[in-house]
């Protein structure tokens, strides 16, 4: 049982997972066959990000409110509600609705998923079932993108949103047969102020990085709407501080497990976020390779994070938290800067070598952090720790993006002509920084941090490092 949980809520995600990155490679089919243009249809992308962004911090509240599992089948059918209402869009304003509409569902599923998980699993198998629900996260982007290139080429658009269908139905069954059944319970009253103000910040932020990012709309417009989410975000804070219920409690960040899975994960996600736009415009632009021929070769990293799951668990027992996070880390960053010494002469063989062990490593990261968040976090606080995680990886995926377009578009004037593939070495040279740093946030951690759920132990007589000093 403890196996088939995650693996049913994994379906969900997967299918949520795959679906945001597929429909990239599709823009060009579906702006052609709805009569608008490729840029303007990325206006379909942010949508989705926004309804993400405005939905998912109520997704707590709503599992305590009507129960988890029921929510968790209902964002599966509104997803696809949503995905064959994708399907039959006639224009870019459907098309944009209809992704919204979906991004509702997904808001849901995701961190809805990890709470039914986090509460039906035993803090001593947490890495483990982690394990499982990363796969989803880390495999989506990267067979997205060749998936979608297969079904645009050979069949049609549409069905890159109708599989959806088939795929959502068998994840409602299986989570109505196998999900653990949770009743409906007492909440406080929903913060209406906290719902407004989280979502225009989210919202806008996501918006305004997406809008900078992929330039559907006139730059000046991402840099106001970015300081408008950040003004309200700012405002939500003074709101939390003083509101009974706030819709994100914020005093979990008190916890140093919980602050280092946010802040440290939080570094690195905006690292990741920027591969998967980077590593397939760099294979298509600087090394000529078609898109299908580049997705082949990212995927080889979803083969590395299928199999990391057999090992993440004894890495975590035998280790602890700290001292595998902060080289899991380290060794993840380290392997997104080899990214910036591929050119086209580097053997095939090599590239699938790296990208194989970055796939490992980054899966062992990811587990590790997700499990990290809910280590030290009472049972009762797990509905508000899921959507502060959830929305703090969509805000640092889209940081991700922004940052990536933006090295490119900086590094582009500075030599005032078109993509050269050095522009793309010192994006990941860049990013691979910012990855980086995430140790820090790691060596601030106890070195007993999570040892509940790790299980690790120190071994007698040897001593224990010291955790770095609280600035």
């Amino acid at each position: 049982m403890n196996r088939i949980i995650p693996l049913v809520l994994a379906v969900a995600l997967f299918m949520e997972n795959m679906d945001s990155t597929v429909i990239a490679t599709s823009l060009p089919a579906i702006a052609t066959d709805i009569e608008t243009s490729p840029i303007a249809l990325k206006l379909a992308l942010t949508a989705y990000l926004v309804a993400l962004a405005i939905f998912i911090p109520i997704s707590g509240w709503m599992a305590d409110r009507f129960g988890a599992r029921n929510v968790f089948r209902a964002a599966i059918a509104v997803f696809i509600l949503g995905s064959v209402a994708c399907a039959m869009a006639y224009s870019l304003e459907t098309f944009v609705l209809a992704r919204f509409f979906q991004g509702m569902g997904g808001a849901m599923m995701t961190p809805v998923g990890r709470l039914v998980l986090v509460r039906a699993t035993p803090k001593s198998d947490l890495v483990a079932a982690m394990s499982w629900l990363t796969i989803p996260a880390l495999v989506g982007p990267l067979v997205g993108p060749p998936v979608g290139g297969f079904i645009t080429t050979y069949f049609s658009w549409h069905w890159i949103f109708l599989i959806n269908v088939p795929i959502g139905i068998v994840g409602m069954l299986l989570a109505t047969r196998y999900l653990p059944k949770t009743p409906p319970g007492k909440t406080p009253p929903l913060d209406y102020v906290g719902l407004i103000l989280s979502g225009l910040a989210a919202s806008g932020i996501v918006f305004g990085l997406s809008v900078v990012s992929l330039p559907a709309l006139p730059p000046i417009v991402g840099f106001v709407t970015v300081v408008v989410g950040m003004v309200c975000g700012g405002l939500y804070l003074w709101h939390a501080r003083h509101a009974r219920n706030p819709l994100l409690a914020l005093d979990l960040f008190q916890n140093q497990a919980f602050r280092a899975s946010v802040l440290g994960g939080g570094l690195f996600r905006i690292g990741i976020g920027a591969v998967p736009f980077l590593l397939p415009l760099m294979f298509q632009i600087g090394f000529g390779l078609t898109p299908f021929q580049s997705g082949m070769i990212t995927f080889v990293s979803a083969l590395g994070a299928i199999g990391m799951k057999f090992v993440t668990a004894w890495l975590f027992r035998v280790a602890g938290f700290r001292r595998v996070l902060i080289w899991g880390s380290l060794l993840a960053a380290a392997s997104i800067a080899i990214y910036g010494l591929f050119t086209p002469t580097t053997p095939y063989f090599l590239m699938l070598a790296v990208l194989l062990a970055g796939g490992f490593i980054r899966s062992m990261f990811f587990t590790g952090v997700n499990a990290l968040a809910f280590a030290e976090i009472p049972a009762e606080d797990t509905s508000k720790a899921t959507p502060i995680t959830a929305v703090a990886q969509q805000l640092n995926i889209a940081l991700g993006v922004a940052l990536a377009g933006g090295i490119l578009e900086v590094s582009t004037k500075v030599h005032g002509g078109p993509l050269t593939l050095s522009d793309f070495h010192i994006a990941f040279f860049i990013v691979a920084a910012v990855a980086a740093l995430a140790a820090l946030s790691f060596m601030r951690l106890s070195p007993d941090a999570g040892n509940a759920v790790s299980g690790y132990k120190a071994q007698p007589g040897k001593p224990i490092e010291s955790a770095a000093p609280t600035a």
